[in-house]
């Protein structure tokens, strides 16, 4: 976010660099053949949250806090997370974290299919590695197989849904708009 505050004379550029590495960075999520883990202890925003839509499992300590202030800072949600969030909750519980930035327990997301299991912060870590050791002992070959039947249906959808929020990204981070609210969160933390 520090790059917002000084606006750099080629943001055309910085923005259009900026796309090409997020569109990258989710793409690797959407066709990565092996299964992902995610493991999130405490607070999780932005990007950590809307790629998780992107993952086969997703653990939870019970302290653990998922929030996407997009809207508040002058942007628009990435990571697929305009497709993901709409089949994992529905239109309205997707809205409300992606559009009013509402912040959400590791027990709400887990109702609204986000997060698989919810574990006690004093023994997640403990309960994660088990749940990964059960994990490791099933077929790899059936796993792997498994979730490239289970991913063909999506792929192309989650792709094209990259694609178009990685482009709206590129025209916010140039906005006013967007560098004015920035600026005003590091206003508000200072």
């Amino acid at each position: 976010l520090n790059n917002f505050l000084v606006k750099p004379p080629d943001t055309a550029k910085m923005a259009a660099d900026a796309k090409l590495l997020l569109r990258d960075f989710v793409g690797a999520f959407i066709d990565h053949p092996k299964v992902l883990v995610a493991a999130v202890n405490g607070p999780a925003v932005g990007i950590s949250v809307t790629i998780l839509g992107l993952f086969d499992l997703v653990f939870a300590s019970d302290n653990a806090t998922f929030h996407t202030p997009f809207t508040s800072l002058g942007q628009s949600p990435e990571g697929c997370s305009s497709f993901t969030f709409p089949l994992l909750m529905g239109n309205t519980k997707a809205f409300e974290m992606l559009l009013f930035n509402r912040k959400i327990t590791a027990q709400e997301a887990k109702r609204r299919n986000i997060v698989t299991e919810v574990f006690q912060q004093d023994t997640f870590s403990e309960q994660v590695n088990k749940r990964i050791e059960q994990l490791s002992a099933l077929p790899p070959q059936g796993l792997l197989i498994s979730k490239k039947v289970l991913r063909q249906w999506t792929r192309a959808e989650l792709h094209d849904a990259n694609a178009v929020e990685c482009e709206v990204l590129v025209g916010r981070w140039q906005s006013d708009e967007c560098t004015e609210s920035v600026m005003n969160f590091f206003k508000k933390r200072s």
